[in-house]
């Protein structure tokens, strides 16, 4: 049976390294009208007039009006700071940090809750996806790079300065490797670029083809950065006791190859009361999951007002 339409209507904004998305929702999760395009990003301001312009169109699209909008949300790669409202998003701006608050409630006309992309991922998951309902969630995005979203007791943990979730830095081996200085140990060793290295293959996804036609190089890369994915999980359960951990982003569409092999190893290395509570799921949402968390930030209110 399809859900009756709600009565509020807000709009989410997914700004991602490469894409920005701008959908328009209500409060059971109907999309009325999305806006997908290559980001902008010569300079931040050109961002932002961007942003605002894809959330002009996407609210004019059903026929609404911005006095029809209660709020938006929006959701930022890398680091926000929701103590100043900055970015730190080197894949956009370099290594500056961004008054993306300040810009964006000078051009959007409604109140705006801001927050990671890590944020937006656990949300939205929780909201209308795997994790419905559920109160303490761990979503893991295991893709070019790795990082997570954390709810525990029903609210989202973020740290001192919005780094919180930054679990690419996880120590897992005790040989230090240059590479760990730019990205970290955990995600040097189990991202989708550690998988091509492994192989000398061009992608990840070649890898994965590879594997899935049964050869035998590709299949046993897999197995090592599975190993290296559940140290991680464990890691995750043992230190925050979830009821579940979402595996998405790219990698993981290799689907079993890697979700069968972490979920019986997890068990070796997690605490084992925490690893016996947690079930270990595949997102459901897949690249919507940061457009839904965007519009549940929308909808759960704490708004910066313009």
């Amino acid at each position: 049976m399809e859900r009756a339409a709600g009565s509020r209507r807000v709009l989410a904004i997914d700004l991602g390294g490469t894409k920005v998305s701008a959908g328009v929702f209500d409060e059971t999760g109907h999309l009325y009208a999305f806006r997908k395009a290559a980001v902008e990003k010569s300079r931040p301001e050109a961002t932002c007039d961007q942003i605002a312009e894809e959330a002009s169109q996407c609210v004019q699209a059903p026929g609404l009006r911005w006095e029809q909008v209660e709020a938006a949300g929006v959701i930022v790669p890398g680091i926000y700071n929701p103590a100043d409202g900055s970015a730190w998003a080197p894949n956009l701006w370099g290594d500056a940090d961004v008054p993306i608050r300040a810009e964006l409630v000078r051009r959007i006309p409604v109140p705006i809750r801001f927050d990671s992309d890590r944020a937006g991922y656990v949300l939205g998951e929780h909201w209308l996806g795997a994790a419905r309902g559920l109160t303490d969630v761990v979503f893991l995005a295991v893709g070019t790079g790795i990082g997570a979203g954390f709810l525990s007791g029903g609210r989202l943990i973020r740290g001192a300065g919005g780094v919180a979730g930054a679990v690419g830095w996880f120590a897992l081996t005790g040989e230090f490797k240059e590479a760990y200085r730019r990205v970290g140990c955990w995600e040097a060793e189990a991202a989708g670029p550690a998988v091509a290295q492994r192989t000398g293959r061009e992608s990840a996804e070649a890898v994965v083809e590879a594997a899935r036609q049964g050869d035998a190089g590709a299949r046993a890369a897999l197995a090592e950065v599975a190993e290296y994915l559940a140290m991680g999980v464990a890691n995750l359960v043992s230190a925050l006791n979830p009821q579940m951990v979402v595996l998405g982003g790219g990698l993981m569409q290799a689907g079993d190859l890697l979700l069968e092999p972490i979920r019986r190893a997890v068990p070796k290395w997690a605490q084992p009361r925490a690893a016996q509570q947690v079930r270990i799921e595949p997102a459901q949402l897949g690249e919507w999951a940061g457009l839904f968390g965007a519009a549940y930030l929308a909808l759960s209110g704490e708004h910066v007002q313009p």
